[in-house]
């Protein structure tokens, strides 16, 4: 496993309904046992309690340590992008260079519609995305920058200061064309299992992978994430929507994630109690076994066709 790909653990993530002062004791528990990264989603519209991330992170950053903190991911129809950028930029230099930026198309069109933004079509959505990419990171250099697209217009835009540093960008992705623009584009790709399967992740890591080969790019300089809903409950057998069962289950099936491929797991534990029993107990166990795993991860182009664990290849 290379450097860039180290194994990671996030928290956070698909955990919703809590209050502003249980979403700070989540990432200040996150950063004090040791996780990687903590993520907020983006659901504005709604009647549980929600925060908004961008605003959320940049309080969380200043509560915290050395913990990244990311949006998981930001809906594009919420935000027009030169506020995206800048306020990115912001919370990245506030957090002293700690912000992942997750983006996505917008998959809730019913959030969008309550709020009276303007629906697109699939095909539109991956355009717009690309377009707010563009602006996004050409304003990150601090120059002016003019864009004329079918969904952004710029007209000699600038921020300042210029972004401390390339910000990453992972991409929430699920479509063909989407998959193809992540591969092209973007530092990361950030799937939820549940919403997908492992086999269907695989096999869109694998246009991923491919996308950026054809684009030039050295695909394993994507970080493959996903999503986890986690739950130690030996009474329940795991299902699609959720890794479960015993301890020695659940490390079985994160390792089988970490095998596939996917090297930063953002695990949705939604109690500081559950937090301390990962870092305890599962997290030490997955690391040594992806440790084993060495170079020949079944999810890697080095071993050939690319197959979920457990799915045309022996173990």
């Amino acid at each position: 496993m290379s450097a860039h790909n180290r194994l990671r653990f996030g928290a956070g993530g698909a955990v919703g309904g809590l209050s502003a002062g249980q979403t700070l004791d989540l990432a200040q528990s996150a950063d004090e046992l040791g996780y990687d990264l903590f993520t907020l989603s983006d659901h504005l519209h709604g009647g549980r309690p929600s925060l908004e991330p961008l605003t959320a992170l940049s309080w969380i950053a200043a509560r915290t340590r050395t913990i990244e903190v990311g949006t998981n991911v930001l809906g594009l129809p919420y935000r027009e992008p030169p506020v995206v950028a800048k306020t990115a930029e912001t919370v990245d230099r506030l957090s002293g260079g700690r912000l992942v930026l997750g983006l996505g198309g917008g998959g809730f069109d019913h959030e969008f519609a309550a709020f009276g933004l303007a629906g697109r079509s699939p095909g539109q959505k991956v355009a717009a995305l690309r377009e707010a990419i563009g602006i996004i990171r050409g304003l990150w250099t601090g120059e002016p920058v003019s864009f004329d697209g079918d969904h952004y217009t710029v007209r000699d835009a600038v921020i300042a200061p210029a972004a401390r540093r390339p910000i990453p960008i992972w991409l929430g992705s699920y479509g063909p064309r989407s998959l193809a623009l992540t591969g092209e584009l973007a530092d990361g790709w950030l799937p939820s299992l549940g919403r997908i399967s492992l086999a269907q992740a695989v096999a869109m890591r694998r246009a991923v992978r491919r996308a950026a080969r054809d684009a030039g790019r050295d695909p394993d300089s994507i970080t493959c994430a996903c999503n986890v809903r986690v739950l130690v409950d030996p009474s329940r057998p795991p299902t699609p929507e959720f890794v479960t069962g015993g301890v020695s289950a659940v490390v079985d099936q994160l390792t089988g994630i970490v095998a596939a491929g996917f090297t930063s797991l953002l695990l949705a534990l939604p109690s500081v109690r559950e937090q301390e029993f990962f870092a305890r107990e599962i997290i030490p166990q997955v690391r040594e076994r992806a440790a084993q795993l060495g170079p020949e991860l079944v999810g890697s182009d080095r071993t050939g066709a690319e197959t979920a664990p457990g799915e045309g290849r022996s173990r």
